[in-house]
């Protein structure tokens, strides 16, 4: 199969259109077995009804993991507020509409989804830059918020928002998992806010606005999330940022 140029480059993969459908290519680096699990979390996620690419299947290319799945034609929610083809504000609260049609979804340990308690600890533990006795106060801290059974993407910005056909398809789902909301929600306020502290308040304004759920309880999350987002090591986020979140939750 030709793969030509990426048509995007993720942390983890690279994006290609092959014949009408979408392949995702791991990086070599890539954990034995992260194209199958991704696979298998949006695959529930199609199941429950949600609207995501449909897997094709998962096969082994060049030597890399990849997913093949169906293409989705139509632009980003992003590439549409970088065009200016509709306001930030409209965009906003669209993606938080959507966003919040998964949180709606209430799931169940039979589902195999990872549970986000566990994702946060494996990631917390893994963190070289914090002390020990800073990985022990995180974890208490995780241990005392609410543990919920919603349904949770992980990485919700309006770049894994493709609008087409007059609905929304959301892509990317290997940070999936089922827990607590609020520590969804602060998980998108810390992507954006790492570009613009603007679109971030807007997002929690719209968010709050159109839910029950409070700034004090999204940011309650926030150390916690720093946390597991500088396990990651991505080359383009601030890592004294995320100290200081992470110590601005221990005062």
């Amino acid at each position: 199969m030709e793969f030509g140029s990426p048509i995007a480059r993720g942390n983890t993969a690279d994006i290609y259109i092959c014949n009408d459908i979408i392949v995702k290519l791991f990086h070599e680096k890539s954990a034995p077995n992260e194209a199958l699990r991704e696979a298998k979390k949006q695959a529930f996620v199609y199941s429950c009804g949600i609207n995501v690419p449909k897997v094709w299947g998962v096969r082994k290319m060049d030597n890399r993991q990849a997913i093949i799945m169906e293409y989705i034609q139509g632009k980003t929610l992003g590439q549409m507020y970088q065009e200016e083809i509709r306001s930030l504000d409209d965009i906003l609260t669209l993606s938080v509409a959507v966003q919040q049609q998964i949180h709606y979804k209430k799931t169940v340990h039979s589902s195999g989804m990872e549970r986000m308690k566990q994702k946060l600890e494996r990631q917390i533990a893994a963190v070289d830059q914090l002390e020990r006795s800073e990985k022990v106060h995180l974890m208490q801290l995780l241990d005392v918020l609410s543990e919920d059974a919603s349904l949770c993407h992980g990485d919700y910005h309006f770049f894994n928002l493709i609008a087409s056909n007059n609905r929304v398809t959301i892509i990317d789902w290997v940070d999936a998992s089922i827990g607590n909301i609020g520590a969804d929600v602060y998980r998108t306020y810390l992507l954006y806010s790492q570009f613009s502290l603007e679109i971030a308040e807007k997002y929690l304004f719209y968010y709050c606005k159109m839910s029950e759920l409070k700034r004090k309880e999204i940011f309650q999350w926030a150390p916690i999330i720093a946390a597991a987002r500088l396990s990651e090591g991505v080359t383009t986020e601030n890592e004294q940022r995320l100290m200081e979140i992470i110590h601005d939750g221990k005062k």
